[in-house]
């Protein structure tokens, strides 16, 4: 199984204080942890891939670490998070699915509760492009205040030959969510949806 070689490692905070309207009581935070990875695929077509993603679970779990202190260090906070790549452009989009398991486990493992599947998404491109991770809440897909999207990239990643994994994780929905639907006062936490 080939070495996860990781160039550079980086974590964004954002602190939200208001959306316009009143403040709310606390501030919503949202956080996203980020690594610069080798891709041991690039420029071969290789058919089975899936051993890396055993390799990569460390790193996953490093990452949902550096979400959680990133939000203050308590992992009871989160209500929200999602994951996502972009691959470098000698990759294919095959390879950032190799993310899939090992970055969402690590962060259900992380937080108390988590029964609501990891929202994704993935992308070929060049270095400086950006992606929005989708968001939903950790125990019930279907709480509609926590759908978001939080938007990363780093300058100079990936390169050609490289992967960019994502993590993001939130400690709430929108500031001043008012579309209806199932609130998170309302989970039944049965199965991930509601």
């Amino acid at each position: 199984m080939p070495e996860v070689k990781v160039r550079k490692t980086l974590v964004q905070v954002e602190t939200i204080f208001h959306e316009g309207g009143p403040a709310p009581q606390t501030p919503a935070k949202r956080a996203a942890a980020m690594a610069v990875i080798e891709n041991p695929y690039a420029g071969d077509y290789v058919e089975d891939i899936t051993p890396f993603m055993k390799d990569l679970e460390p790193l996953g779990a490093e990452m949902a670490q550096m979400c959680i202190d990133a939000l203050g260090g308590d992992a009871s906070v989160v209500e929200g998070y999602g994951k996502g790549a972009i691959t470098g452009v000698n990759g294919e989009i095959e390879h950032g699915a190799l993310w899939h398991v090992p970055g969402g486990y690590a962060m259900r493992d992380s937080i108390e509760k988590s029964l609501a599947i990891v929202p994704s998404t993935k992308k070929v491109g060049a270095a400086g492009t950006r992606i929005d991770i989708p968001v939903t809440h950790t125990n019930a897909s279907y709480v509609r205040t926590h759908y978001d999207a939080i938007e990363v990239g780093i300058p100079d990643a990936p390169r050609p030959n490289e992967i960019l994994l994502v993590l993001v994780m939130t400690t709430g929905g929108r500031i001043h969510a008012r579309i209806g639907g199932l609130t998170k006062d309302a989970i039944k936490g049965e199965d991930g949806l509601r």
